[in-house]
């Protein structure tokens, strides 16, 4: 793969989060009922990240879940064949609250779709919301963030990564020109 740009550097992707961490406070008027469930992988370091943002801003811990989407892709017996279950608890309760859903990438809609699936399955949240790091467009699904850090306008072929200190041991979003 041949590296097109290099769309956000450490600081960058830091001032991304602390911006919509203030957006996501300024949405919800304060963070009562307030809770963020990160999509596993990237998504919830940076829904860790939100939350200790919200913590230095606002003095209040807002809860932090994961969900793992597996079992409610689409496209899951092509990808692994039999799919398995490992969503029995994300972590927080759900019922009645704002929930703020984290992924790294919005693309086609399809994992945030399933990702709101899993989390009906274990309760049923007042609201939920999207927060992403970078919208590259191309939905397949009538699905938009509510919070955006960089929209990002990509051809099908090309190929966002972001990698992450938590899960990459660097920090930073690139995009590469694909096939």
């Amino acid at each position: 793969m041949k590296l097109k740009a290099n769309l956000l550097d450490d600081k960058a992707i830091k001032r991304t989060l602390i911006r919509i961490s203030h957006e996501i406070i300024e949405k919800n008027k304060g963070t009562d009922d307030l809770v963020l469930i990160g999509i596993k992988r990237r998504g919830y370091p940076l829904a860790q990240r939100i939350a200790k943002n919200i913590e230095n801003f606002e003095g209040v811990k807002v809860p932090v879940g994961a969900v793992d989407i597996t079992l409610y892709r689409d496209d899951i017996t092509e990808i692994i064949g039999e799919p398995m279950l490992n969503n029995e608890n994300i972590g927080v309760d759900v019922a009645g609250k704002k929930v703020v859903l984290v992924d790294d990438v919005l693309y086609t809609g399809r994992t945030v779709r399933a990702a709101i699936d899993a989390i009906m399955d274990v309760g049923r949240p007042q609201q939920i919301q999207l927060a992403v790091l970078i919208d590259r467009g191309h939905k397949e699904l009538p699905i938009r963030a509510d919070y955006v850090g960089k929209n990002i306008p990509t051809s099908k072929s090309e190929i966002v990564a972001v990698e992450i200190e938590e899960i990459d041991n660097i920090e930073g979003v690139k995009i590469y020109e694909g096939k």
